[in-house]
């Protein structure tokens, strides 16, 4: 019998392991079965015209290959509602829940001057962790060269990638993390105007005194009833999961990860080593117990591997994070802030793809170049949790900037969305892990709770 504490994480891993038998078997289904055009055919009806051959002969390779991509993608997209009806059902209790807990954490803080010092505590780590992990990616891909190592066919230069360089300025910071309508960016799921609007309205609610208590009590009481929420959605986490996992096996199939093997061990092995590596060593400094923290986390971090975000994790992290001991005054302002401040996941693919797809271009990035993208991707990495699809964004970004061909985000498109498992995942033990630094240096004791 499973105990009823792992019992959930028992049924998502089932649920994992069914959906890639399933999806292989269907992918491979539909790659024997769907009508395609064959060669022997083409050489009938050209014989004796080798030119003619050969150009019809790539127009029915191409004509066949868009024939079974989009044949999957018509059965995926059945399996893939499972997971959107989850991830939707999360989005629906994240904007209330961090309105709710952050009111409340900002107003349990009580004043200006305290909530400038967490503030400014928070953002010198999500700065230091944020250099740490672009470093990191560019020390892997420079290490290992996986563009030169590869050596994959390059994109058509007409191939259209699908995504679109974000030219962040200081007008679209601004106009971003600034909310003209909190009704409009909690409909929209935008985090970090939530949070603006939150930290004035928790301060202006502590400071009326006795008449502003009524609506700190209702917001914990808002944070009770949303967290209730959260217990019953996840009831339908190993179905979100199993939808996930055999969509994405049945387009991309198991024969990509041989083709990319390389390329995602690397990857792969990076965010292992920034997990178990840095962030170890940053809690064995603070003397932080990394292994009980990670622990607590084990759910909303498998939760994020499977369903490759990062949001459909929030709402159980928070709750396991205070019972690890972090009091929700910091776990209520610091992960919030997380969620647009501190994805260290995805901020160390950014470094990682770009200088890849350089290599895979064969175009030299010096160490100048280098330096100056990460000094780059540290501001306008910032604040794009609310953007679809964010690291293509800001990696189409860079590949302009520098000159690299934009198509050459194809080479990374096949592979994407397994990367984003793990991205996503990094980055919510990423959090865990800047809530807890930031609890100690506020003097908090961490002592979990059973």
């Amino acid at each position: 019998m499973f105990s009823k504490k792992n019992r959930l994480i028992t049924i998502i891993l089932i649920s994992m392991i069914i959906g890639i038998a399933l999806g292989y078997g269907i992918n491979q289904s539909i790659t024997h079965n769907t009508p395609k055009i064959e060669q022997s055919y083409v050489q009938k009806l050209v014989q004796g015209k080798p030119a003619i051959e050969k150009q019809l002969t790539e127009q029915v390779e191409t004509y066949n290959k868009e024939q079974l991509k989009q044949a999957k993608k018509k059965v995926a997209a059945n399996y893939s509602i499972l997971s959107d009806i989850f991830l939707r059902l999360i989005k629906m209790i994240i904007a209330p829940l961090v309105l709710a807990v952050l009111v409340m954490g900002v107003a349990k803080v009580g004043d200006f001057k305290a909530v400038g010092r967490i503030g400014g505590k928070t953002i010198i780590y999500f700065t230091f962790a944020t250099l740490l992990a672009l470093s990191l990616g560019l020390v892997i891909v420079n290490l290992f060269e996986p563009g030169k190592v590869m050596a994959l066919e390059l994109p058509d230069t007409k191939a259209d990638a699908g995504v679109k360089a974000n030219a962040q300025d200081a007008k679209n910071f601004v106009a971003h993390v600034v909310p003209d309508s909190i009704i409009r960016v909690m409909a929209e799921n935008e985090i970090l105007p939530i949070v603006v609007f939150a930290l004035f309205f928790g301060i202006a609610a502590a400071s009326i005194g006795e008449p502003g208590k009524p609506i700190i009590k209702a917001m914990d009481s808002l944070s009770h009833v949303m967290f209730k929420v959260t217990h019953f959605v996840m009831n339908f986490a190993p179905i979100g999961v199993f939808g996930a996992i055999t969509a994405v096996v049945i387009q991309q199939g198991l024969d990509v990860l041989s083709g990319y093997a390389y390329l995602m061990g690397c990857f792969f092995g990076g965010l292992l080593f920034f997990i178990f590596g840095v962030l170890f060593l940053i809690c064995l400094i603070l003397r932080i117990n990394f292994f009980s923290l990670l622990s607590h986390v084990k759910e909303p971090v498998l939760l994020a591997f499977s369903t490759a975000s990062s949001e459909s994790a929030m709402p159980k992290t928070i709750e396991q994070l205070e019972k690890f001991g972090i009091s929700n005054r910091i776990v209520s302002f610091v992960l919030p802030l997380g969620y647009s401040f501190n994805l260290d996941g995805s901020i160390m693919y950014m470094t990682f793809a770009t200088v890849f797809i350089a290599q895979s271009y064969g175009i030299h990035m010096s160490a100048g170049d280098q330096i100056n993208m990460m000094l780059v991707l540290l501001v306008t990495s910032k604040g794009m949790a609310g953007v679809p699809r964010a690291s293509l964004v800001v990696i189409a970004g860079m590949l302009s900037m520098f000159h690299i061909p934009g198509e050459g985000l194809l080479l990374l498109l096949a592979v994407d969305q397994i990367l984003d498992m793990g991205r996503s995942a990094t980055n919510v033990v990423g959090n865990a892990v800047a809530s807890a630094v930031v609890a100690k240096w506020e003097g908090e004791k961490l002592e979990p709770r059973v």
